[in-house]
């Protein structure tokens, strides 16, 4: 056999998104040095960053602004963020060469796939699921992220103590998301129910957008027992 097999739901469609000359440019020019290559096989992400310190996770940035925001205000920190969009990637590239960041790594990958095989349990400080896909049509909620066996993975990865904060603008998906995630033993709720947005993330130029339009946004943010 040549790896795993594939899975049949996945929580993401590639789109054929255009990819400007200074994305893709970032990616030929920078993406050697801040993009990190899948590997079904664990990630010293230690040596990845060229440092011991908390390693945070990414897992769909988007177009990279939260990311990179989130690693300006916390160089201690170091943040490997997962996008499968190569347009995404591109731009978080340019805004690490802007801001001169060298706490952002980069795997463009699915996230199931690089938690199972490239991050070692107990390895992360904390895990970022920020605006995740919704899903909303009722048929289609099989391919959300946040569905139980993702939890369980996802706690399998942090160390004692480690949060995990997930937001969403979608009222259901909220709640789905805080009732799968209370349901896992590992994780406890370090609010009564839904957080308050923490000042450590950043609002987005999207979700100030949907507040103007009346929308409201939900966090969730629980701890590794």
């Amino acid at each position: 056999m040549n790896g795993p097999p594939r899975r049949a739901i996945r929580s993401y469609v590639l789109r054929q998104g255009r990819t400007t000359a200074a994305q893709a440019r970032a990616q030929a020019e920078l993406g050697p040095a801040w993009c990190i290559p899948f590997a079904a096989a664990p990630l010293d992400l230690d040596r990845a960053f060229g440092r011991a310190g908390p390693k945070v996770l990414e897992i769909g940035f988007g177009m990279g602004e939260t990311t990179a925001a989130i690693a300006a205000a916390n160089p201690g920190t170091d943040y490997l963020g997962l996008e499968v969009h190569g347009p995404g990637v591109g731009s978080l590239l340019n805004r690490i060469a802007a801001l001169g960041l060298a706490n952002v790594r980069i795997v463009q990958h699915d996230a199931v796939e690089v938690l199972e095989h490239m991050i070692a349990p107990g390895a992360l400080a904390g895990v970022h699921l920020f605006f995740p896909d919704p899903w909303p049509k009722k048929r289609h909620h099989k391919r959300r992220l946040v569905q139980p066996p993702f939890v369980r993975l996802l706690a399998s990865r942090l160390a004692p103590g480690g949060m995990v904060h997930a937001a969403t603008d979608w009222e259901d998906y909220a709640h789905q998301m805080l009732a799968v995630l209370a349901a896992e033993p590992a994780l406890a709720n370090t609010a009564e129910g839904f957080a308050a947005r923490p000042a450590a993330r950043p609002e987005t130029k999207f979700e100030r957008r949907g507040r103007g339009l009346g929308h409201r946004v939900w966090d969730a943010v629980f701890r590794r027992r």
